[in-house]
């Protein structure tokens, strides 16, 4: 909840949900946020919850640049009808998984993991058994 007082306080437009939700467990409501900019701390953080920070932009360019110039890189998506749009940002963004037309979207035989700040190595998939396994040459 304290970032969703930062996204009101730092004048994001709060347009649904943003409360606590039930009074057992730590749940909030739905949360969207629109007219964020890049330096509110709602946009530099790495918020786990159904928080949604809605920003404008130009062009693809200022896109990738925007969303590698934060310190996080766990996971990215892109809703477009486009898809060569849609691969030219998966692949400039610097995050361990992108989306493309859905979220959250997980198979046991990729790998999941971020990148910089969010995360050491990998977890599903032939790389997540790696962390577990130590190679010895007899």
């Amino acid at each position: 909840l304290r970032l969703i007082e930062s996204g009101k306080k730092d004048g994001a437009k709060l347009e649904c949900g943003g409360n606590r939700h039930g009074d057992k467990g730590y749940f909030i409501e739905p949360t969207v946020f629109s007219d964020v900019t890049d330096d509110m701390q709602i946009a530099k953080e790495e918020i786990f919850g159904p928080v949604m920070q809605i920003m404008k932009f130009k062009t693809i360019d200022e896109v990738i640049t925007r969303a590698n110039s934060t310190i996080y890189g766990l996971a990215a998506a892109v809703f477009t009808t486009n898809l060569e749009k849609a691969m030219m940002v998966a692949q400039g963004v610097r995050a361990g998984t992108v989306w493309i037309n859905c979220y959250d979207a997980f198979c046991a035989q990729a790998p999941f993991g971020g990148y910089k700040e969010s995360g050491f190595g990998r977890e599903l998939g032939e790389y997540g058994l790696q962390q577990y396994s130590e190679v010895k040459t007899v």
